[in-house]
């Protein structure tokens, strides 16, 4: 009987590491602070064209309000109560957001923020899987986890043990919803990552961190040294990690990464990290998408670093306008949408499958490497120019630089380039340009 209790179990458990988005779409994005009819519209004109696959929303609950200082952001992360209204919408607001994603294929990941709860009770246990799966029959294909190396992996067992299966309207009968849990391990914790795996992914933190460091260049550290990125850097399994460039806490200085973490404050360090990241096979991706605040660094310390979402004077979240360029308006900064950051998860879901192979590093910052045959990227983060003649994979022909254009039909609004029959191609990067890497793939070919 326990072995068979055991066994079913461990389906269970293993279940809850899939993404459970539709076919070739493996990125996720943090909608941080969005009203729930802004990420409804933002799903229909914009998520599903551009190949997301999922959406990672703001706590959902009803939570305290804090007005010293006003309104922060961290007071969504403080719930009250089960009820589904917070300062992003009303419950049948969430309801029509979590429809309107689902219906173009744009799965939700909300957040569960457990406070310092008896999970030892059952009641309690009963409790907490009540309000998840009241959330997964309105559609909610995922759940994040806050503050998981806080709870007994055995009491996290047992609420993830009575989820029920996604809803059928868009998911096929017998899906587990997708679990990744917040466990910050830099290495010599007492608690473990490693004792979360079996329940769903976990994040991986040491990433952001050491990302940030390599591209940065902080103690000599150079893009060549990441030919064996990922496990080979003592990093978890891909198969239960869960990557990013930043998230709501470490681009705020808090939790792990310090001073390292890369965020939009630094544009353009930044979208050659999240370039490398959605190249790279490593993990589960996640894309942030953030707004703006006013910094006041103090003994390099951010006193603002409280400051919540745009809002109107008595504190509701303001919409998020839409420029006629695609970028956002009103302080929210909208990295998701930035063309950089857009083209590579797209490239990310044509090379999904694909080996990393064909790796050429210069000894130092300048490096590249293809996904099989279906994509190829080359970065410069040297303080030279790049000039080599690399062998890409890829089938001959002409192919659009997604990173400093787009294909449109035949033609390309940014740098063309051609393959030969022999799969080689000449790069020419500068090292004062903006964007300082070009990544081709089978679906920008002309």
């Amino acid at each position: 009987m326990k072995l068979l209790i055991l066994a079913v179990f461990v389906g269970l458990c293993l279940s809850q590491h899939n993404l459970n988005t539709k076919h070739n779409r493996t990125s996720i994005v943090h909608l941080f602070e969005w009203r729930w009819a802004d990420i409804a519209e933002e799903c229909e004109r914009y998520l599903a064209p551009n190949g997301y696959g999922g959406v990672q929303i703001s706590p959902p609950s009803e939570s305290i309000v804090v007005t010293n200082p006003w309104q922060p952001w961290w007071q969504r992360y403080q719930p009250i109560s089960y009820n589904l209204c917070s300062r992003s919408g009303t419950e049948e607001e969430l309801k029509g957001m979590i429809t309107r994603c689902n219906n173009v294929g744009v799965r939700d990941c909300r957040l569960v923020s457990l406070l310092d709860l008896a999970l030892e009770k059952d009641n309690v246990r009963g409790k907490v899987a009540e309000y998840m799966n009241k959330l997964i029959d309105m559609g909610v294909a995922g759940f994040r986890v806050d503050a998981c190396k806080h709870m007994w992996p055995g009491d996290l067992s047992n609420v993830y043990g009575r989820l029920k299966s996604l809803n059928t309207t868009w998911f096929l009968p017998g899906t587990k919803p997708f679990i990744y849990q917040e466990v910050i391990d830099l290495g010599g914790e007492s608690i473990k990552a490693s004792e979360y795996f079996e329940l769903g992914r976990v994040t991986e933190f040491s990433y952001s961190a050491k990302l940030g460091k390599v591209i940065r260049k902080r103690d000599k550290e150079k893009l060549s040294y990441l030919k064996n990125w990922g496990e080979g850097w003592g990093f978890m399994p891909s198969d239960k990690a869960l990557v990013f460039v930043d998230n709501h806490d470490n681009q705020r200085g808090h939790g792990a990464g310090g001073a390292c973490v890369l965020t939009f404050w630094d544009s353009r360090l930044y979208k050659i990290a999240s370039g490398l990241m959605l190249a790279h096979p490593y993990g589960v991706t996640r894309v942030m998408s953030s707004y703006h605040w006013d910094r006041h660094l103090v003994n390099g310390k951010d006193q603002n670093d409280w400051m919540g979402p745009p809002s109107n004077a008595n504190g509701s979240t303001k919409p998020v306008p839409i420029n006629p360029d695609s970028t956002c308006g009103d302080k929210w900064i909208c990295e998701h949408r930035w063309r950089q950051i857009r083209n590579m998860v797209i490239f990310r879901n044509v090379v999904n499958g694909q080996p990393l192979s064909n790796w050429w590093d210069n000894g130092n910052n300048q490096i590249a490497f293809s996904r099989g045959s279906k994509g190829f990227i080359v970065i410069n983060n040297d303080a030279w120019e790049l000039n080599v003649t690399l062998d890409t994979g890829l089938p001959a022909g002409t192919y659009c630089d997604v990173i400093s254009g787009d294909k449109s039909g035949d033609s390309c609004t940014g740098k063309q380039m051609s393959v030969g029959s022999d799969g080689r191609a000449t790069f020419h990067i500068s090292h004062t340009q903006e964007d300082p890497f070009i990544a081709l793939h089978a679906d920008s070919k002309l």
